[in-house]
């Protein structure tokens, strides 16, 4: 007992010897905030990997739930039957989202999760997210009257869009319907295609979403967490020496590092706690993505989540423990370091300019689509990311002789030692910038093959900004009478026209149907009598017209041009199979509000109709990748931002244990510039030039990818890299110069 209580007393000893001697270490206060920081980084880095799959989880179980099952006879025979049919829409450029219609048919037709009454015949109930989201298009009122909203618990997540909709006629059970008879695995046999929403169908892979927060988020963490525990080692390394001289073992010299780091690592371990405990507790929305981040989701995995902090405490105490044990070849030595191993950077400087002309230019010589074209965009990139940080450690240096001379020159010696040092340790700015400048490279990469996945998209988009919506397309779902188009048509207060391709019959062309004024407005000549046709062999002046018939599958370059009255093209747009497309627009060329046909088509036609501008479909297509590029773009600004944050306080680690050779400084120049201009050299300058030159060069490198395809690397998403960047560097340069100071400021001349 005696031994022990001993052994005791000595471990809580050597913790406070620990705490103690953390409190006075000359970059105490640095690696007191680096550790903290590292912990509270490496608590939300891991709580988002928990975060992710609980959300997946989540929307998976809901989905289930949600799922249609079929009667266990025939329809006939059914008691409890629900009438069935899902449809789509969409908002002006965003992702699709599900439009059910549904109407009981037999019995006590059950409803689907989250909703707690029928709705009326001609009553629609919408999610509130899609009510947010599409009240400039007056959501509220396309699909019928407003009945309420869907209930938590019928969605997969808060901001799904999803709409129930009654038809004002009901469904007919023998025509493109579907009979419902309960809802989740339990009620019955699941029906394959009929579960309502777009999520499994448009949602990346959760794969995909670990890996990103696994590449950007986490590994960044873990180079703070490095860098946080090295801070300050040279004074560490000499007292483990002392500790091992005096008979002190691995454990004992472990003990005094717990000391030392706990207390940080705790409050860092506290900060992850608290944000994590508030995403438990609210739906929590997501800058940049908007999106909703559900606490129900979470609270299933409410254990693993509050345990990533204590985790990231662990791991913390571990690494830095392991750090400190182990042994450093050059910990006691006293002989300086030779600059030799700097001397190659002039020459791999050189070939800067080589590698990313060769990365920008290079593929250019080889044949499209071939793997020598893409191996050498591969090559010239890899040889940027080795020569880029050589040449920003080259620019510095010869701004550092540039600014000896002007300090020489002008006796401002905060100048002078600020370009000794950066002209003399090249290879120091290198390491610095290596792990900034090698993460935009691959970010910007990233986001650049996101765009090329939606690459689909292009053509479209080209279209949408040549003729926006002046004309746009209508396809009724389901069958419709003339008369219900009639009626359409009539009321739109614009133009109708035709385009049915060619078939077997006679109608051996593309031709285009529509009456005079019609016709008249597309820039076309009039047949003299109604049902009478020209052949037109030119391509169309009116770009409205080209655009439509780009976006129509046909193979003869001849367009039939037939004249009808309106009844005629009513009844042939009705009676017309899916190939014919039927379009309307206004002969003064203005845009027509799609929201608006959309209402009216719901009121006219029993399901609406699909209105859109020509290749709009593939618009919304892409919007998926789209929202996957945003994730991507804030995981990897993130990830960017603690990467400057983690090189910034390797640099200030370094500063500070120069700094106290600036003091004597400070006393005979009688002033604090030497550590402003110092720290700025040392701290600001080469992590703001990696930002603004990485930056540029990631950009640059990205260009032959998103030269074919749809672009994320937008102006604000550079502006924000760069910002970060720079914020992160000048507040590391002011923290950086006034701890300087505040050293200095209790130096005493001595004896050594």
């Amino acid at each position: 007992m005696t031994r022990a209580g001993g052994s005791l007393n000595l471990a809580r000893r050597l913790v406070v010897v620990g705490r103690m001697a953390g409190r006075r270490a000359e970059a105490a206060g640095v690696r007191f905030v680096a550790l903290l920081l590292a912990t509270l980084v490496l608590s939300l880095s891991l709580g988002s990997l928990v975060a992710v799959h609980a959300v997946y989880a989540g929307k998976e179980e809901r989905r289930t739930a949600r799922t249609p099952v079929a009667p266990d006879g025939a329809l006939e025979h059914a008691a409890d039957v629900t009438l069935w049919l899902v449809g789509s829409d969409s908002l002006d450029g965003e992702r699709r989202f599900s439009v059910v219609f549904l109407a009981p048919h037999r019995g006590n037709a059950p409803l689907p999760p989250g909703l707690d009454r029928w709705p009326e015949p001609g009553e629609a109930v919408l999610s509130p997210a899609l009510r947010e989201a599409g009240a400039d298009e007056d959501i509220d009122h396309r699909y019928g009257r407003l009945a309420g909203t869907i209930g938590q618990q019928g969605l997969d997540e808060p901001s799904e869009w999803l709409a129930y909709v009654h038809p004002p006629d009901g469904l007919n059970a023998q025509r493109f319907t579907d009979a419902v008879a309960g809802f989740g695995p339990t009620a019955g046999r699941v029906v394959a295609g009929l579960e309502p929403g777009s999520g499994r169908l448009d949602d990346k892979p959760e794969w995909m979403f670990q890996a990103a927060v696994l590449g950007m988020l986490v590994l960044p963490a873990a180079a703070l967490l490095v860098v946080a525990a090295r801070t300050g080692a040279h004074a560490r390394d000499r007292r483990a020496a002392l500790v091992m001289a005096l008979g002190g073992r691995r454990v004992d010299r472990a003990l005094i590092t717990f000391g030392e780091a706990a207390l940080p690592a705790v409050l860092g371990a506290l900060a992850g706690t608290a944000a994590i405990a508030a995403v438990l507790l609210h739906d929590i929305r997501i800058p940049y993505t908007d999106y909703i981040l559900s606490s129900s989701h979470l609270r299933h995995y409410g254990l693993s989540a509050v345990l990533t902090p204590l985790a990231a405490f662990l791991i913390t105490l571990t690494t830095v423990a392991l750090a400190d044990l182990a042994p450093r070849a050059n910990a006691s030595g006293t002989r300086p370091r030779s600059t030799s191993r700097s001397a190659w950077l002039p020459r791999l400087a050189a070939l800067f300019p080589v590698a990313i002309i060769l990365a920008v230019r290079g593929p250019d010589l080889f044949p499209p689509d071939t793997p020598t074209r893409t191996l050498t965009s591969w090559v010239g990139i890899a040889a940027t990311v080795l020569t880029l940080p050589a040449a920003i450690a080259t620019i510095t240096a010869k701004a550092g002789h540039l600014l000896t001379r002007q300090g020489q020159a002008h006796d401002l010696p905060g100048t002078l030692v600020a370009g000794r040092r950066t002209s003399t340790h090249p290879g120091g700015t290198a390491r610095l910038v290596t792990g900034i400048s090698i993460a935009l490279i691959v970010f910007m990469q990233a986001i650049a093959w996101q765009g090329l996945f939606a690459a689909q998209a292009t053509e479209a988009r080209h279209t949408l900004s040549l003729i926006g919506r002046s004309v746009v397309t209508v396809s009724a779902r389901g069958e419709v009478s003339a008369a219900a188009m009639t009626a359409f048509l009539t009321r739109t207060q614009a133009t109708p026209v035709l385009l049915t391709p060619p078939g077997d019959g006679e109608n051996k062309h593309l031709t285009l149907h529509g009456d005079c004024a019609a016709l008249t407005a597309l820039g076309l000549a009039c047949p003299a009598a109604t049902a009478g046709e020209t052949r037109v062999d030119r391509q169309p002046q009116d770009p409205r017209l080209r655009e439509l018939i780009r976006w129509t599958p046909h193979t003869d370059p001849a367009l039939l041009i037939r004249r009808v009255d309106a009844r005629t093209l009513a009844e042939s747009a009705a009676s017309a199979g899916g190939g014919a497309t039927l379009a309307v627009l206004r002969p003064d060329g203005r845009p027509l509000s799609v929201p608006a046909l959309k209402r009216l088509s719901y009121e006219a036609f029993p399901r609406g109709a699909a209105i859109k501008a020509p290749g709009e479909d593939q618009l919304t297509a892409g919007v998926p990748n789209r929202d996957q590029g945003g994730w991507s773009a804030l995981f990897g600004v993130t990830g960017i931002a603690v990467l400057a944050m983690t090189a910034g306080i390797s640099a200030m680690g370094e500063f500070l244990r120069h700094g106290r050779a600036l003091a004597p400084l400070s006393v005979l120049t009688g002033g604090q510039r030497v550590f402003r201009t110092s720290a700025a050299w040392w701290v600001l300058a080469p992590l703001a030039l990696a930002g603004t030159a990485g930056t540029a060069v990631s950009a640059a490198l990205a260009a032959p990818v998103t030269a074919n395809g749809e672009s994320y690397i937008t102006a604000a998403l550079l502006m924000s890299t760069v910002s970060v960047v720079l914020v992160v560097s000048l507040l590391l340069w002011i923290w950086a110069f006034r701890v300087a100071i505040r050293q200095a400021q209790t130096w005493r001349p001595s004896k050594e």
